[in-house]
């Protein structure tokens, strides 16, 4: 059982409280609420050496979209899945680039990995009561994407295709 109580395909406790909300005394995301040991209190941060957690999520889902290319709003619509702080969203489109993750040009992105989310590996399956992260809508089976970074979502089954770039 996770924190939530709920099963997880996986076992054990894999919940990262780092889902993107832009509230920095609660970073659980939707309706859930996730025990916040284990170093997410913004005050145990080493100011100025460490990018803020969104930026790394944002920077990671960044790596895995499956898209030879996309225009900056639909980029930026897979980013708000992770924050939706405009300066958080330029700080990860602008080191995506620095880092090479993304060429940007004339508003269109060109993701440069190509390390796609395997569903069956990193695609985490929990049941419970949650709000899409994309779209908000209900649900009753949430997806999550298990990425070096953190977890994100959840998800609902077409919204993960969507941010993921199977759709």
């Amino acid at each position: 059982m996770d924190r939530e109580g709920t099963d997880d395909r996986r076992g054990g406790d894999h919940l990262d409280d780092r889902s993107g909300e832009d509230r920095p005394d609660d970073r659980s995301g939707g309706d859930h609420h996730h025990d916040r040991s284990g170093g997410d209190d913004p005050g145990e941060r080493n100011d100025g050496d460490k990018l803020d957690d969104r930026v790394e999520l944002g920077l990671a889902l960044l790596e895995h979209l499956e898209h030879e290319s996309l225009s900056l709003a639909d980029v930026v619509d897979r980013i708000e899945t992770v924050t939706s702080d405009p300066a958080v969203t330029r700080t990860i489109l602008d080191q995506a680039e620095f880092r090479g993750i993304i060429e940007r040009e004339d508003g269109i992105v060109r993701p440069k990995s190509r390390q796609y989310v395997s569903f069956d590996e990193d695609v985490i399956t929990k049941e419970g009561e949650f709000s899409c992260r994309r779209c908000g809508s209900s649900l009753s089976t949430g997806y999550f994407i298990d990425l070096e970074a953190g977890e994100l979502g959840p998800f609902g089954s077409s919204c993960i295709r969507k941010v993921t770039g199977r759709e």
